[in-house]
């Protein structure tokens, strides 16, 4: 053999023990599993955080919600970090925070149009912007932890680092069940989106507690567990709220979609042992006013002779029934 012939061709014989350069095998796209990972914790996490500013502002205070709450705020807090920390080469366990994440996403978002729709647990929520975004979140969360866990698992090499051994299942998804469970996931997401468009466009109608005195009703007392306290002329418990002053109401926005203004003139308060008078609202309303207390309903009140406000830190403030002494 020449010295020519005893060469090595680049690529051939010089390459013994690897693969050509032109044959090289495509990079791993385990970055793809990791962009899902950081997004679909992220996104946990970031559901974890509206929960708990909503908790810390006033639903503990809620009856059975306070805890559900809370309860949130802990699941997505640890599925977030379990979804983040779980490394990689553990497929099955990395599978199993993604599915749960993505189940809980989609159960809150499902408590919360519930509550929107027909109320729970005797508490009926109203359409917010807090209350928008968090499910704009559920639904995002929902898809991104759905996609990490189908995706497909990264190849495990042998001990020898000969070829890689294939994954079985359920590290390894079949594809056609793969295919199938993406396009369940895909139109499950697409019809929590629309559902939480359409239950969230039809929320702006206040519950029947929040239809105010109105101009030429009146006010009158009536009994709730032994306490005489103030209502509407429908038998809905009217409420004072705390950081009020006696000219001014301090409840907007959301806070006056949860705690709709009693409206009417003073004509409402006769015979009644108190003062009624009204003040004036930036948008030109007349609200009722009792012993300079600005009155309002509660929409958690789904019936007269209820008072399901009464002692509530919700939106910004304590919440108390009006007691009448004769």
């Amino acid at each position: 053999m020449t010295d020519r012939e005893s060469m090595t061709r680049p690529g051939t014989a010089g390459a013994a023990g690897r693969p050509a350069r032109g044959h090289a095998e495509a990079p791993p796209r385990g970055w793809a599993r990791i962009v899902l990972r950081v997004a679909g914790s992220g996104l946990l996490i970031a559901t974890a955080a509206i929960h708990l500013d909503l908790y810390l502002t006033g639903y503990r205070t809620i009856p059975t919600i306070g805890w559900l709450f809370l309860l949130q705020v802990i699941a997505a807090f640890a599925l977030g970090l379990a979804v983040l920390a779980i490394p990689g080469r553990l497929v099955v366990a990395g599978r199993l925070a993604a599915a749960a994440g993505a189940g809980f996403a989609l159960a809150t978002l499902a408590g919360y149009l519930l509550s929107v729709w027909i109320g729970l647990f005797g508490f009926t929520e109203v359409r917010t912007t807090a209350g928008i975004a968090a499910g704009v979140v559920e639904i995002a969360a929902f898809a991104v932890l759905a996609a990490l866990a189908l995706a497909p698992a990264p190849a495990t090499a042998s001990p020898d680092h000969a070829a890689p051994a294939p994954a079985t299942f359920p590290a390894r998804i079949p594809p056609a069940a793969a295919r199938a469970a993406g396009l369940t996931a895909a139109g499950l997401a697409a019809a929590a989106l629309v559902l939480s468009g359409l239950v969230l466009a039809g929320a702006s109608a206040p519950a029947p507690a929040a239809t105010g005195t109105g101009t030429g009703t009146g006010l009158k007392t009536v009994t709730i567990g032994g306490t005489t306290v103030l209502a509407n002329t429908k038998g809905f418990t009217v409420y004072s709220f705390a950081p009020d002053t006696p000219a001014s109401s301090k409840c907007y926005g959301s806070c006056a979609a949860y705690w709709p203004p009693v409206t009417g003139t003073a004509a409402a308060g006769q015979g009644l042992p108190g003062t009624v008078t009204t003040i004036t609202r930036t948008g030109g309303s007349r609200q009722l006013s009792y012993n300079g207390h600005p009155l309002y309903t509660y929409i958690g009140d789904s019936a007269p002779g209820q008072a399901h406000g009464n002692n509530l830190n919700l939106n910004g403030g304590l919440w108390h029934e009006v007691r009448v002494s004769r």
